[in-house]
């Protein structure tokens, strides 16, 4: 695959586990923005960030060292994932 490359297609957390270490962008079903370095992530979808920054209504709210975020919470069938600053819509 390509640099920006879309994983349309792949597994979404095989996808992730190639790209530990960058930064992503995580959309809750909520609209709540997670923004930070992606440490790790498992079959359940849980993802793990660091650095991480929380946005709700495209403002800043709060910085987190550490941020997990459970598979359940993301958006449903609608996985987007590029390779160069992966946004996760799941």
């Amino acid at each position: 695959m390509e640099n920006g490359a879309s994983s349309e297609g792949r597994d979404p957390s095989a996808f992730l586990s190639e790209i530990i270490g960058a930064p992503v962008t995580v959309k809750l079903n909520s609209g709540v923005v997670y923004r930070g370095e992606l440490q790790s992530v498992d079959g359940y979808m849980n993802i793990a960030l660091e650095r991480s920054e929380e946005f709700v209504d495209g403002k800043l709210r709060r910085s987190y060292g550490d941020a997990f975020i459970r598979g359940n919470n993301g958006l449903s069938h609608s996985h987007v994932f590029s390779h160069s600053s992966a946004l996760c819509l799941y």
